[in-house]
């Protein structure tokens, strides 16, 4: 048989994944593997969803998708974090922040482009970077500086081929949020070198320490940068897939011309959910983002009482500790733990080189498992 996707057949599996797969085959297990809400979407939101689909919205949208949704949106954008983005011609509903990211780069990139992505980072990031005919290129950050981004770093890795820069904050995994003085430093950079920038905003909601800085917003920023956002995190609606791209109209109007020959547009009843989500469900957000706050609290404080240094998490809902003390590589750590005491973290190293040394744990878990999680933690650590 003639040969497949050298790109693709390139690209290896999820490590995350790896490890979700071998926890779902073994009892007792506590995951904090997977970055997913265990909160159910709220009840309001499913209401509106059950509405659509028994008043027979179950019809295609506009590619772009529905009007109202992309007014709230744009809206939200502007009163809070003074991000001005058109809903008309600036504004893409897509089929979660996954597909946003892959529209981004396919519009961005021709064939041998480079991309920097600073690293440690979601797994997603680097193959979407290479599927789109791009090269991703590596920019280190370090645990003992936040992981903020050092745009200085950034400026060292630029050649003639470099396109954008590709980043989130709250970052996946590290629980980052950079700081904005680090955001302004790469927009200069970014209108120095004429690159444009990917801000994957995910999890702007779940921003715990300080305020979250919105990319697109920052003085210089808007004409060149691609702010991604969606649904699944904060409102708990990660199978819904409803996320979306702000970006600048030439750029927006490419990726809806992608879309609209790939996906036509995300699910019309899952837009309608969206809707209600953003005009009537922000006290039920502000709740689970409190929660959250809660379990951080508790579970990078037990961390540190077992003996494993970690870094604040500012945002998101991911623990990054360091687990060097261990004298372990962070996969044989996490397949001894998950072994041993049956709780499943992801090794940090399938984030990139500086995760190395460092496991990621979510605490979007249940805070009666996670204090069970620090017993198991402790006790696999003394068993060293």
């Amino acid at each position: 048989m003639r040969p497949l996707n050298d790109v693709i057949s390139a690209c290896p599996p999820s490590g995350i994944r790896r490890f979700f797969d071998i926890a779902s085959e073994m009892d007792d297990v506590i995951s904090l593997g997977v970055g997913e809400p265990d909160f159910v979407t709220p009840w309001r939101v499913r209401e509106a969803g059950i509405y659509a689909l028994e008043h027979g919205y179950t019809t295609y949208t506009s590619n772009a998708g529905l009007p109202e949704l992309r007014q709230l949106i744009c809206e939200g954008l502007k009163q809070r974090y003074g991000a001005d983005y058109s809903w008309q011609d600036e504004c893409l509903i897509t089929t979660g922040v996954s597909e946003g990211l892959d529209l981004t780069l396919r519009v961005l990139l021709n064939p041998g482009d480079e991309v920097i992505v600073p690293e440690p980072c979601y797994v997603a990031y680097e193959p979407c970077v290479a599927f789109a005919g791009g090269t991703p290129v590596r920019v280190a950050t370090r645990w003992e500086d936040g992981f903020a981004i050092d745009p200085a770093a950034i400026e060292g890795a630029i050649t003639p081929r470099t396109k954008a820069v590709l980043l989130g904050s709250p970052a996946n995994p590290t629980g980052a949020v950079q700081p904005r003085e680090a955001l302004e430093g790469l927009v200069r950079l970014a209108e120095e070198h004429d690159l444009y920038l990917v801000s994957d905003e995910i999890y702007d909601r779940l921003t715990y320490v300080g305020t979250h800085t919105c990319l697109g917003a920052l003085p210089g920023a808007r004409e060149r940068t691609v702010v991604l956002g969606g649904f699944s995190k904060a409102q708990a609606m990660t199978g819904w897939r409803v996320g979306w791209i702000c970006a600048p109209q030439p750029v927006a109007e490419l990726a809806v011309r992608v879309h609209q020959y790939t996906m036509l547009c995300a699910p019309h009843i899952s837009q309608l959910a969206a809707v209600e989500a953003l005009a009537h469900a922000d006290d039920e957000v502000t709740a689970m983002v409190a929660d959250y706050d809660r379990r951080r609290r508790v579970f990078v404080k037990g961390l540190r009482e077992t003996g494993l240094e970690c870094p604040e998490p500012q945002g998101a809902f991911y623990a990054f500790p360091s687990i060097r003390s261990s004298g372990l590589d962070s996969e044989t750590f996490a397949e001894k733990l998950l072994h041993a005491e049956h709780v499943a973290v992801v090794p940090g190293s399938v984030f990139g080189p500086s995760g190395e040394g460092h496991v990621r744990c979510s605490y979007a878990t249940a805070l009666p498992l996670l204090e069970e999680a620090l017993v198991r933690i402790d006790r696999f650590l003394r068993s060293l």
